[in-house]
C-alpha cells in the first residue's frame, strides 16, 4: 500500500493558474496564495525570499522550489531593499504566457502555479507542511523534477497546438513531485505518519492498516505485522507517530469518511467502508473528532466549496 501515492491521488490536484515569469534586476514582487497552495520553481538565476515564517531572507536558486500553503504571503526580490510591487499589479499590466518585469540587470526566471484540490483528502499531508516549504535541488532524488521543468519551458516557448493543456498537466505533475520531494527530505523529522513510514517495522503495520482500514484492527494484530510484541509496538508507535494506534486508526477512518462524504457517498455506505457497523457508531466517532456529525459536516463543506469556487472565479490572477 503506497500511502502517500494514495493520498496524492485522492487529492485530485488541479492547477488554477500558471505563469512563467522572467524578472530582470532590480525587481521585487509580493505574492499571495489564496486558500489552498502555490508552487514556485526557480528555472534560472536566483532570488531572496522574504516571509514572516523566515527569521531572515532566504536565498533560492535554479532548481529550488517553494511550496506555499494557505494564505501565507511571501515576497521575492533580486536584492533586499528594492521596491516591491504586488504580483496582481504586474499581471494587470501584461499579457501572454511569459511575463517579463524589472530593470536591465541579471535575469531570474521562475514557474509559478496556484493549485486547488480536495482539502479533506489533503488534510493529513497539509497538516505536516509548514506555511512555506523549501525543497532544495540537492535534496531531489533523480532528474524527474528537472526534466518536468524543462518540458514546461519547452512547451511554453514553442506554444504549439494544445500547449496550454500539456503545460497544465506538467505543472500538476511538478506540484506532486515537489510534495514528494519534501516528504522524502523533511517529512519524517517530526512525529507523524511520514515518520512512521520511515521506521521499517512500524511502516509494515501502517501499510497493512491503510490497505484495509475497515478491518477490525487490534494492537496485537498490528504488532504481528510489525514483527514486534504488543507492548513494544504500542510504545514505539506512540513515540514515532505521536499518538496511539487506536487514535491513529480512528483519525484515518474519519479522514477517509470525509473524502467519501465529499464524493456524495451515502452515510450508511461510508460507515461500512471505513469500519463502523452502524451509522450511529460513525456519527459518534465523527462528532468526537470534528465536533459535528457527518451529515452536518458535508452540508457545511458543500456550502464552503461553492463560496470558494465563486471567489476563485472573481479573483483572477495573482
Amino acid at each position: 500500500m503506497d500511502i502517500l501515492g494514495d493520498m496524492l491521488t485522492s487529492m485530485r490536484v488541479e492547477s488554477a493558474l500558471f505563469a512563467h515569469l522572467s524578472f530582470r534586476a532590480p525587481w521585487g514582487v509580493a505574492f499571495t496564495t489564496g486558500d489552498q497552495a502555490r508552487l514556485v520553481v526557480l528555472a534560472r538565476g536566483g532570488s531572496w525570499v522574504l516571509a514572516d515564517c523566515f527569521s531572515e531572507p532566504v536565498w533560492v536558486e535554479a532548481g529550488d522550489c517553494l511550496i506555499i500553503k494557505g494564505d501565507a504571503g511571501f515576497t521575492m526580490v533580486s536584492e533586499v531593499g528594492v521596491e516591491i510591487v504586488p504580483c496582481a499589479t504586474i499581471f494587470s499590466k501584461i499579457s501572454g504566457v511569459m511575463h517579463e518585469y524589472g530593470g536591465h540587470g541579471a535575469v531570474t526566471e521562475l514557474v509559478s502555479g496556484r493549485f486547488y484540490f480536495d482539502a479533506a483528502a489533503a488534510e493529513p499531508l497539509l497538516s505536516l507542511l509548514p506555511n512555506i516549504s523549501l525543497v532544495r535541488r540537492a535534496d531531489v532524488r533523480g532528474p524527474l523534477m528537472r526534466t518536468t521543468l524543462e518540458l514546461v519551458g519547452l512547451e511554453t516557448e514553442l506554444d504549439g497546438l494544445g500547449a496550454g493543456i500539456v503545460v497544465k498537466h506538467l505543472i500538476n505533475a511538478l506540484f506532486v513531485q515537489a510534495l514528494r520531494a519534501w516528504c522524502e527530505a523533511e517529512g519524517g523529522r517530526t512525529p507523524g505518519w511520514l515518520a512512521g513510514l520511515r521506521d521499517a517495522r512500524i511502516s509494515r503495520a501502517l501499510k497493512a492498516l491503510h490497505a484495509d482500514i475497515a478491518f477490525s484492527w487490534t494492537i496485537a494484530g498490528l504488532a504481528r505485522h510489525a514483527g514486534m510484541s504488543r507492548s513494544s509496538f504500542a510504545a514505539t508507535f506512540k513515540v514515532v507517530l505521536g499518538e496511539t494506534p487506536v487514535e491513529y486508526l480512528t483519525r484515518w477512518r474519519i479522514h477517509r469518511a470525509k473524502v467519501l462524504l465529499k464524493q456524495g457517498t451515502a452515510i450508511s455506505d461510508v460507515a461500512r467502508r471505513v469500519g463502523y457497523e452502524t451509522d450511529a457508531a460513525l456519527n459518534h466517532a465523527f462528532n468526537r473528532i470534528e465536533g459535528v456529525g457527518p451529515g452536518a459536516w458535508r452540508r457545511a463543506t458543500t456550502d464552503e466549496a461553492k463560496k470558494r469556487a465563486a471567489a476563485m472565479t472573481q479573483s483572477g490572477r495573482g
